[in-house]
């Protein structure tokens, strides 16, 4: 008789991360009760109202059978439910990997688990002030190419104040881009294992190369702390993990951003692709959204936060991906782009998503 392999040991303490992320997460702008009922009403209306129009503009249909004017499970959530919400998603891409890498790795402590903990819990609290919507295809309980979407509401009325846009215009924009991310997932539902899988491979390389790190003399720790954040305050650093990725963890990462980018470069394109007949104020919002995002008033320590949480390389992911997309869609239309879902083979590599044409020139001939 076969004595079965014991569990993976969890990278850290996942309930904990989402205890500390919720307690720590700011709670945002406020309104009396009428109008936050009303906040989450239209939200939950949007997101309805958007499923028709992104399955007109985008010309994309879900591989499975769905309800009418559903694309997922639509949930308006405070900033700590987001971070709880990410914390649970979190642990479901990360399981996989864990037990892959069991055996491999040194047992951890319970207080090297919770310290984890208190590190993610943290980014997770910092990130819900900092996010409108998100569409998370790995929320428990769902099949592939079906999962949840989240609105955090006092962050969306918080920039609609902010920017002076019209509420109604402004909260269809946000679930515009979220059903769409969640169309592209529908469509294409393979492609949430594609990501953990790349995923996956990208934290097996981190993590023995942080394995490595933890017997590395002192010294060598402090200097790659060091680089680490004297190139995220001189605005060089291109995500959190550069300083310490080998050049195989590189590459790896840039074929992951380039699949990031073609997800939200395609939704910030359709999003406006509705155009004024849906949303009245489009332009109006892309061109003070366009300024938020470039952080136009921001205070100096929000700028460099930016940049060590890997938030200036997230916007950049929208504008090159967006740029592909229309550079596609000028060469081979709606439908050429369309091709993009049909097998993991078929996404743009780094090299293509700078040079769509050699993306063309390799699905269409």
């Amino acid at each position: 008789m076969t004595t079965p392999a014991p569990a993976a040991e969890p990278l850290l303490d996942w309930t904990a991360a989402a205890q500390i992320a919720g307690r720590l997460a700011r709670p945002g702008a406020t309104a009396p009760r009428d109008d936050l009922d009303a906040l989450v009403a239209g939200l939950r209306s949007a997101a309805g109202d958007a499923v028709g129009h992104v399955l007109e503009v985008t010309g994309m249909t879900p591989a499975a059978p769905r309800a009418e004017g559903v694309l997922g499970d639509v949930h308006v959530v405070d900033r700590a439910g987001w971070a709880r919400a990410n914390a649970q998603s979190m642990r479901a891409m990360t399981d996989p990997v864990m037990a892959v890498l069991a055996g491999q790795m040194p047992a951890t402590s319970s207080a090297v688990r919770l310290a984890g903990a208190a590190e993610v819990g943290g980014l997770l609290a910092l990130l819900s002030g900092r996010v409108l919507g998100q569409f998370d295809p790995y929320g428990a309980g769902h099949a592939p190419g079906h999962g949840r979407l989240l609105l955090v509401a006092p962050n969306v009325l918080q920039v609609e104040r902010a920017l002076g846009l019209r509420p109604r215009d402004f909260r269809l924009w946000v679930c515009l881009h979220e059903q769409t991310h969640a169309l592209q997932f529908a469509a294409a539902p393979w492609l949430a294992d594609h990501l953990v899988g790349r995923v996956g491979d990208l934290m097996s390389g981190v993590t023995r190369g942080s394995v490595a790190m933890a017997h590395a003399p002192l010294r060598e720790k402090a200097a790659v702390v060091g680089r680490t954040v004297l190139r995220a305050v001189r605005g060089e650093l291109v995500t959190p993990l550069d300083g310490i990725l080998g050049p195989e963890q590189r590459r790896e990462l840039e074929e992951i951003t380039a699949v990031m980018a073609l997800l939200e470069g395609h939704a910030d394109v359709m999003m406006d692709a509705v155009g004024p007949r849906v949303v009245r104020s489009v332009r109006t919002i892309r061109a003070r959204f366009e300024k938020r995002r470039d952080g136009e008033g921001a205070p100096a320590l929000d700028v460099v936060l930016r940049r060590v949480l890997g938030m200036d390389a997230k916007l950049a992911q929208y504008r090159d991906g967006a740029t592909f997309v229309r550079a596609v869609e000028e060469r081979v239309g709606r439908d050429g782009l369309n091709a993009v879902w049909s097998g993991p083979g078929f996404l743009p590599s780094a090299r293509e998503i700078a040079d769509p044409r050699a993306w063309v020139r390799r699905v269409h001939g």
